[in-house]
């Protein structure tokens, strides 16, 4: 990495580590209260609708309009009681998704990415985890789900600071999913027909506990 990068990172929202990867777990549950209590609840945008399906626009504009966003995404988490939000779950086509979620060790991670870029790993690092996924966009449905057991993303913090983001077991999950909405794929995209069938099926069957947006 560039020292001017790694300058830029050391003036971050969030401090660094000596890798130069946020350090997301000091201070979450505060910072995500914080973050919740300044933003608004909106409801969730559900599969179907077209703005999950194509990929988002850049971020490019760091100001308070964004941070809005940000806040109203924690807080539409919240109420969504999920652990990843992005930003066209609550209809907004931008790239820029939130996070308040625990890695298998139990640490809580916590945190904003826009324009997000999954890092390619390596064959000899690629170890699968097939555990269930779910996702607020298709509420109510889980399905196994093969991916990574450990993740890095590139990106930029809500004030566009470069930042890279981590993490293995659930949380690796959780990133590999939301840096997949902004680019318009769903899990469920993921699945075999049959097991994409399956998981509408399951949605069609049950009521979402939160607001979602019709697709009339």
């Amino acid at each position: 990495m560039a020292q001017q990068d790694t300058d830029q990172q050391h003036a971050g929202v969030l401090p660094v580590d000596d890798e130069g990867f946020v350090i997301d777990t000091e201070e979450a549950e505060a910072r995500e209260l914080a973050w919740r209590e300044s933003g608004t609840s909106r409801p969730i945008t559900v599969v179907g609708n077209p703005v999950l399906h194509k990929e988002c626009k850049d971020v490019t504009e760091f100001g308070e309009e964004l941070r809005q966003l940000v806040a109203d995404m924690f807080a539409s988490q919240h109420t969504a009681e999920g652990v990843g939000l992005a930003a066209n779950q609550i209809g907004v086509d931008l790239k820029v998704f939130v996070y308040d979620c625990p890695d298998d060790e139990g640490a809580r991670h916590t945190g904003v990415v826009c324009n997000p870029k999954l890092v390619e790993l390596p064959a000899d690092r690629r170890r699968l985890d097939d555990s269930n996924e779910g996702c607020l966009s298709v509420p109510t449905a889980y399905a196994p789900l093969a991916r990574p057991d450990y993740a890095e993303v590139t990106g930029q913090d809500e004030q566009g600071n470069p930042i890279k983001v981590r993490g293995t077991g659930y949380f690796a999950r959780c990133l590999q999913h939301e840096t997949d909405h902004l680019y318009g794929y769903l899990y469920i995209d993921r699945l075999s027909k049959r097991e994409r069938k399956d998981a509408l099926r399951q949605m069609a069957e049950n009521e979402p506990r939160y607001p979602v947006v019709a697709n009339d």
